[in-house]
């Protein structure tokens, strides 16, 4: 079992500056390679505080807030403008920083994209879904319209 301090939220394993332990393949092929992670030392122990002190300044600081903003997330579909074929066939796929980008755009409040999950790749126009971590007991769940950009 490898020892390691997350640097970002692993969905299912625990939150920034948590100290988790794994099984040696998963720490070695997946978290250290993506950076989602550090090898735990004694040392280590002044990077917890420091990851710890940058996630309490990123998350939103009431459940109230939270709440408040879920409920604008929710109210109405955010749009995506991106570049398409004639097939409507994205060039490249959407991910979480221009959800992030969009929904503030759009004047629904501020995220952080590292709050964002899609559940599956989007790679055409149309309707998606994603889901937005806004706190450790508020998840809201966002509706995207990706159209094509004029």
């Amino acid at each position: 079992m490898a020892k390691l301090i997350l640097t970002q939220e692993v969905s299912g394993l625990g939150a920034a500056g948590d100290i988790v332990e794994v099984k040696d393949g998963y720490a070695r092929n997946y978290l250290l390679p993506r950076g989602y992670a550090l090898t735990w030392t004694k040392g280590g122990e002044k990077d917890v505080e420091r990851i710890r002190a940058a996630r309490k300044a990123r998350e939103i600081a009431t459940v109230e807030e939270a709440q408040a903003i879920a409920e604008k997330l929710q109210a109405q579909p955010v749009k995506i403008g991106v570049k398409t074929g004639e097939s409507g066939r994205l060039f490249g796929t959407v991910g979480a920083a221009q959800i992030a980008e969009a929904v503030e755009a759009a004047g629904l409040g501020s995220i952080d994209k590292r709050t964002v999950e899609i559940p599956e790749r989007i790679k055409a126009v149309g309707s998606y879904s994603a889901t937005v971590k806004l706190h450790a007991d508020v998840t809201a769940a966002l509706d995207l319209q990706v159209v094509a950009a004029k």
